[in-house]
């Protein structure tokens, strides 16, 4: 199993300037290949931030980032026309979200009319503004920072919001090690300066290509049906995953086999991200919030591998 060398050259990267943090780097890129949209959960000051802008260098993508706040307004985030008075007419100025890879910075701190504001873009890749379609630049991705429910100023993400993002992962705090990396050496904001693109534009639609090639039998095929079954009749749910968050599910383990070196699947791939990818789909019917990762893979391991 070798991985593919451009892959190498990102992790490399990627890991040069977030520490201890591989396997989220991982899924990060996964998330990213199979053309999702990732949301980072966790508390302020872990590197939610960092990590979004070494993608983009990395990737060699146009970077945006929108800092949500509770005054935020749709046409902060989308663009507005606005009359010219030399040419006596309205010209359009976009707004940030005209980028390839947009960072939405604590985006459940903005009032849901501005959450909203993104829920076209994330799943149309364009947006209408003055009753005019206009089409977002490709590669498009999403990033959102969230912090955690119980802090002061947050509005949840309502689920048709939460759907639209394939993968959710928390990066957590540094082991000892890396941590006293992290002491000892740079500032992780200097590093980001001496990074480059590593992969051009076109290389990055041609790895996405070549995701979809990732084989699934018919027997990983079988385990995905069940495991989308268990999530709707299983009596610890309040819903079960639809059939969007099971071909989600398919894209990001297809992904993280192709991170890997493989073109083809594994139930590991699936056991994989199934946290990632159904955490923040899934509620518990007696708590009605969102499961922990431990709690929903103890729940989905009675799903019998074929």
């Amino acid at each position: 199993m070798i991985m593919h060398p451009i892959v190498h050259a990102i992790l490399q990267q990627l890991n040069s300037v977030i520490l201890g943090k591989e396997p989220q780097l991982k899924l990060a890129l996964a998330c990213l290949l199979a053309r999702g949209h990732l949301l980072l959960e966790d508390l302020p000051g872990v590197g939610k931030t960092t990590l979004s802008h070494a993608l983009a260098t990395t990737l060699g993508l146009k970077y945006s980032r929108i800092q949500f706040t509770s005054d935020l307004l749709p046409a902060d985030i989308l663009g507005s026309a606005v009359y010219e008075r030399e040419s006596a007419e309205f010209r359009f100025h976009p707004g940030p979200i005209f980028a390839q890879l947009i960072l939405a910075d604590e985006i459940n701190r903005a009032t849901p009319k501005s959450q909203s504001a993104l829920l076209e873009a994330m799943e149309e890749y364009q947006v209408s503004i003055e009753g005019e379609s206009r089409a977002l630049p490709t590669p498009f991705f999403v990033i959102a920072t969230q912090n955690p429910s119980f802090q002061i100023g947050t509005f949840p993400l309502p689920e048709s919001q939460l759907d639209r993002f394939l993968m959710r992962i928390k990066l957590g705090y540094p082991d000892a090690r890396a941590e006293r990396q992290l002491l000892a050496g740079d500032s992780r904001r200097d590093l980001l300066t001496t990074l480059s693109p590593v992969i051009s534009t076109a290389q990055l639609i041609t790895l996405q290509q070549q995701v979809q090639q990732v084989s699934a039998s018919d027997a990983l095929l079988d385990y995905l049906q069940a495991l989308l079954s268990f999530s709707r009749e299983a009596p610890y749910f309040s819903n079960g995953l639809s059939p969007r968050a099971g071909l989600g599910m398919l894209q990001a383990a297809k992904a993280c086999a192709f991170v890997e070196g493989r073109d083809y699947l594994l139930p590991e791939d699936l056991q994989q991200v199934l946290p990632h990818v159904a955490g923040h789909r899934l509620t518990s019917r007696q708590e009605g919030e969102t499961l922990q990762v431990e709690e929903l893979m103890a729940r989905f391991r009675e799903v019998a591998i074929p």
